[in-house]
C-alpha cells in the first residue's frame, strides 16, 4: 500500500520535505563542523525559495502553506538556534558539568529564538501569505544572516549571542517587510548560492556580500525598498526575503 503523500503531494512539496531534512542535518553537523552547518542553512534558505518558485511554475497543493511553515520550524528556527548555541558555548568556553549562569543565558536566548520563531511561522501561515508584504523580519532571513555572519567569519560568540536575541524581538515585531521584486530575489539567489559552494574564496567574500545584502535589505527595506515602484513583479518565496 503506497504512502498517504502520494497523488496528494506536488513537487514543490518534495522540495519543502528536504528543506527540513536539511534542518536536521544542520543540527546534528553543528556539533562537528560549525562552517558546514552554516552552509547547510543557507542551503535550505535557497530551498525555501525554489519551493515558492516550483508551486507557482507547477501548482501549489493544499498542505504546502503548512508544510513549508512545519520545514521552516526545523531549518530557520531549531537549526540556527543549535548553531548559535555551540558557536557562543564553544567560543566562551562554557562547560557542560553543570548549570552556570553563563549556560543558562546561552540556553535561554536560544530556546526563546525558537519560540519566537514558532510564533512569527504561525501569524504568516495565518494572516500574512496573501499580503504583498509581511510583519516582522522573516525567519529565513534571520537564519540567513546568523548564518552568513558565522561563515564569514566576523561574528565572534558575544555577538552571535546579541544577534540571536536581537531576532526574538525582530521576528515577532510589526515593522512591515516588503517582498522582493523578481530581479533582486535572483541577484540575491545567485550571491547566496556562490556563500554555499564557495565560502571561502577571496577571504570568503560571498558570505560576507550575502551578510551585507541581508542586513541592508533588513535594515531599509521597510521604509525604502517598497517606495521604489509598483509591487508587480515581486516574489512570495512563503518564508523567503
Amino acid at each position: 500500500m503506497l504512502p498517504r503523500f502520494v497523488g496528494r503531494l506536488g513537487v514543490a512539496d518534495a522540495v519543502t520535505v528536504a528543506n527540513a531534512a536539511l534542518g536536521f542535518v544542520a543540527v546534528v553537523v553543528a556539533f562537528v563542523d560549525i562552517d558546514l552547518a552554516a552552509r547547510l542553512i543557507l542551503l535550505a534558505a535557497v530551498a525555501d525559495g525554489l519551493d515558492g518558485i516550483l508551486a507557482r511554475r507547477y501548482g501549489g497543493t493544499d498542505a504546502g502553506p503548512y508544510l513549508d511553515s512545519l520545514a521552516d520550524v526545523a531549518s530557520f528556527a531549531v537549526a540556527p538556534a543549535v548553531l548559535a548555541f555551540v558557536v557562543v558555548s564553544d567560543g566562551l568556553g562554557i562547560g557542560f558539568e553543570a548549570v552556570s549562569p553563563a549556560l543558562l543565558l546561552v540556553t535561554v536566548v536560544c530556546a526563546l529564538f525558537v519560540a519566537m520563531a514558532v510564533a512569527r511561522l504561525g501569524l504568516y501561515t495565518a494572516y500574512d501569505t496573501a499580503e504583498a508584504y509581511t510583519e516582522g523580519v522573516q525567519t529565513t532571513l534571520a537564519a540567513t544572516i546568523l548564518g552568513a555572519a558565522i561563515l564569514a567569519d566576523v561574528a565572534g560568540p558575544v555577538l552571535v549571542l546579541a544577534i540571536t536575541g536581537a531576532f526574538c524581538y525582530l521576528m515577532v515585531s510589526r515593522i512591515p517587510y516588503p517582498d522582493l521584486l523578481a530581479r533582486d530575489a535572483a541577484i540575491m539567489g545567485v550571491v547566496h548560492v556562490l556563500a554555499i559552494l564557495v565560502p571561502e574564496f577571496a577571504n570568503r567574500s560571498f558570505p560576507f556580500a550575502l551578510l551585507i545584502l541581508g542586513l541592508a535589505y533588513m535594515t531599509f527595506g521597510p521604509w525604502l525598498y517598497w517606495r521604489g515602484g509598483s509591487w508587480l513583479g515581486t516574489v512570495d518565496a512563503h518564508e523567503n526575503f
